[in-house]
């Protein structure tokens, strides 16, 4: 009987001890959120705070790069347009050299035809 009360006791003691601590880390947490409370409210409002001058900071140079961006926009736009033209000049000029050049090439080789025709002519004339 005497082992069976020592267990007992030996048990006992450890699962009021147990209980003991787990109260008082309970105690101790709630101690530490009360003392933590003003740094987190302090943090979140230089958080908010923080943020608000970076946005009010940024405003202008978003205006400005919307700005930058819309005047850029109009620029290549306005040479895109005068590229196009140029591009189209060119190839009429091109459309217009070939042609000629063809019928230039047409008449030369109608000539030389002409001209090879004759003296063939003229030979076969001649025998």
């Amino acid at each position: 009987m005497g082992v069976s009360s020592f267990f007992k006791n030996l048990f006992g003691s450890t699962k009021e001890s147990v209980t003991e601590l787990a109260n008082n880390a309970e105690t101790t947490f709630e101690q530490a959120k009360e003392a933590a409370a003003p740094y987190i409210e302090k943090a979140e409002t230089f958080a908010e705070e923080t943020i608000a001058k970076a946005k009010e900071a940024s405003e202008p140079i978003i205006e400005s790069a919307a700005e930058y961006a819309h005047k850029a926009k109009e620029t290549v736009s306005e040479y895109a347009e005068k590229a196009s033209d140029a591009i189209s000049d060119v190839i009429e000029t091109v459309k217009e050299k070939t042609a000629e050049a063809t019928d230039d090439t047409k008449t030369i080789a109608a000539e030389t035809v002409a001209d090879t025709s004759e003296s063939a002519i003229e030979e076969a004339d001649k025998e």
